[in-house]
């Protein structure tokens, strides 16, 4: 018996009529937005070779993966994240194009996370790729278009967070512990798991960075993290990622985004290929972030072309669904009318349709036998006229 052809897989829904007209509303929007500061798209394969995403900064955990293989026997996976087959796109098909690269993205992602039940595996995301510049121009481009994207849907009341992830990497290879055990440090910095992480780092020695590790998930807020973390440590190199960041925060400031860009020192999400500044920006009524970015400035060398780049990813569902909640999306277009073709003038009743449709009309053909049938349709679905072909045409008012 068959148990499971009427419903989805875990992780994965069906998206009907409004939920789907938002999604556009959304996905539109952001297009608009990047193109508008020189971006262009470009669409990677839904599936990749598992290579692509195996090694180095790009290694997701198999478990993580959704796997299949080819034709051939090939290992194959959905693809988990956008910006690595960008990567690959950018070092081969791309690599004797004219640099900086902006390109942009509207395309899904597919993540098996166990650990996370409840959340779509199947996410649907928009985003940009800076590629091609080392300098802070391109990073504060990037930040100020994820302020674009962020108050295009809540001018009021968003919030940007930026912190680096070089603080982290620091402090962490001071430890010298195995990528297994980094791991775990970073997840329950991540999740802010105060009580694991102190046990997990008093197993480790008393020293200035597993003091500063132990801090690291309570680093966020206003200007004054920075003081905050430099009382933590003496490494220069910490104190300059520290200074650096300080910088950023201070011109980001002086834009005028009224108190909504802060500090986080924590965050360390998964993603390995990031090097320097990253940041997630945050919408109200909504309670993890929406969008997530930063600087990458190896992984496309990983492909064969040393160039550095930026950019970022906003998941669309949960904006969509907010603006629904707050009655701002689109309204799924009713048809402005019903086209009925009497006996032996159905075809002609169907060219009239396309007329119709040509000059810019939202047209059903009607599929009842009778006109009185039709404009009981009609009325049930506030349809407000039907327009009869047959000898003559006839336009029916539909009364309320």
């Amino acid at each position: 018996m068959k148990r499971f052809d009427l419903i989805t897989p875990e992780g994965t829904r069906d998206m009907l009529f409004e939920e789907c007209v938002a999604r556009r509303a959304v996905e539109n929007r952001y297009a608009m937005i990047f193109r508008s500061y020189g971006y262009s798209e470009v669409v990677t394969p839904g599936i990749e070779f598992y290579d692509v995403f195996s090694s180095g900064s790009r290694k997701f955990p198999q478990e993580s993966l959704y796997k299949l293989t080819d034709s051939k026997g090939r290992l194959i996976a959905l693809r988990p994240d956008s910006t690595i087959p960008i990567a690959r796109l950018a070092a081969t098909r791309l690599k004797n194009a004219f640099f900086p690269l902006r390109l942009y993205y509207s395309q899904t992602v597919y993540e098996n996370n166990t650990m996370l039940k409840g959340r779509s595996d199947e996410i649907s995301q928009a985003g940009i790729e800076l590629i091609g510049i080392a300098s802070d121009k391109a990073d504060y481009e990037v930040m100020c278009m994820a302020v674009s994207v962020l108050t295009a849907f809540d001018s009021a009341d968003f919030r940007l967070e930026i912190g680096d992830i070089g603080f982290f990497r620091a402090l962490a290879n001071s430890l010298g512990a195995d990528e297994a055990t980094t791991e775990e440090i970073r997840f329950l910095i991540e999740t802010k798991n105060y009580p694991a992480l102190n046990d997990l780092l008093d197993g480790m020695g008393a020293n200035d960075y597993t003091a500063a590790l132990k801090q690291l998930p309570g680093l966020f807020g206003g200007e004054e993290v920075f003081s905050r973390a430099a009382a933590l440590v003496r490494d220069e190199n910490l104190l300059e990622i520290l200074q650096k960041l300080h910088n950023v925060y201070e011109k980001l400031s002086v834009l005028g985004y009224n108190g909504r860009i802060t500090v986080d020192l924590g965050i360390v999400n998964r993603t390995d290929y990031y090097t320097g500044v990253v940041f997630q920006g945050y919408l109200s009524g909504i309670g993890e972030a929406v969008l997530k970015g930063g600087r990458y400035n190896k992984l496309i060398g990983e492909f064969g072309l040393d160039v550095p780049a930026t950019g970022f990813a906003v998941n669309v569902d949960p904006v969509a669904g907010l603006i629904r909640k707050q009655g701002k999306s689109p309204r799924v277009q009713k048809p402005d009318c019903v086209v009925f073709g009497e006996e032996n003038h159905v075809l002609e009743a169907i060219a009239y349709a396309q007329k119709l449709v040509a000059g810019g009309m939202t047209v059903e053909n009607g599929m009842n036998d009778t006109l009185e049938e039709t404009l009981a349709y009609a009325k049930k679905r506030g349809i407000p006229k039907v327009i009869c072909v047959g000898e003559t045409t006839e336009e029916i008012a539909v009364v309320r």
